[in-house]
């Protein structure tokens, strides 16, 4: 008896390793950026981040980001978008989202979280891509929603950009680091 069942279990196990194989992260929606620097695939983790993946998608289908700048390039830390245009007038948005933060996924370098103001619950549109491991945001509840997994390289160059001060903001790009589109891709 235990010889006919030992092949079944055997062949669930496969089946059942081969199933989470399946559900990679390569299964998940991903954004791309076209900038005038190039292009940046961001995959997004639902799982992980429902709330705050739905948001960003939804600012993504209604063209939210195209024409907006990396408003915000602090070399060693991070580049910032999703709220200014290269003019810096900013752009509305729709009510802030519950913070997701402390859902697995770190501020470490190519992951991507959203910005926002002092209160926990006041992200919108903004967001930022870290340039180097800022796990001290994750203490600080930054929410983190997805990862670079092509043109880091871009973000990379767009974090060299010269700044300066424009309408009252710093650590503005001199020539402005406009998202041209913002896409689903998958």
């Amino acid at each position: 008896m235990t010889r006919h069942i030992l092949p079944f279990v055997v062949a669930a196990a496969v089946f059942v390793a081969g199933a989470a194989l399946a559900q990679t992260p390569g299964q998940n929606p991903k954004v791309l950026l076209k900038t005038t620097m190039g292009d940046i695939t961001i995959e997004l983790y639902p799982a992980k981040a429902p709330i705050t993946v739905k948001n960003i998608l939804s600012y993504v289908e209604a063209k939210h980001y195209d024409g907006l700048t990396f408003h915000r390039v602090i070399p060693g830390f991070m580049i910032q978008c999703g709220g200014y245009t290269p003019e810096m007038a900013e752009r509305a948005t729709k009510p802030p989202i519950k913070n997701e933060s402390g859902n697995g996924l770190k501020n470490a370098r190519g992951w991507a979280a959203m910005a926002r103001t002092q209160e926990l619950d006041s992200a919108t549109a903004q967001f930022y891509i870290n340039l180097v491991d800022n796990f001290g945001l994750d203490d600080m509840k930054y929410a983190v929603f997805g990862q670079v997994v092509d043109g880091m390289d871009v973000v990379d160059a767009i974090a060299k950009v010269r700044t300066g001060s424009k309408r009252g903001h710093r650590d503005v790009p001199i020539e402005p680091v406009t998202i041209l589109s913002a896409a689903v891709v998958q």
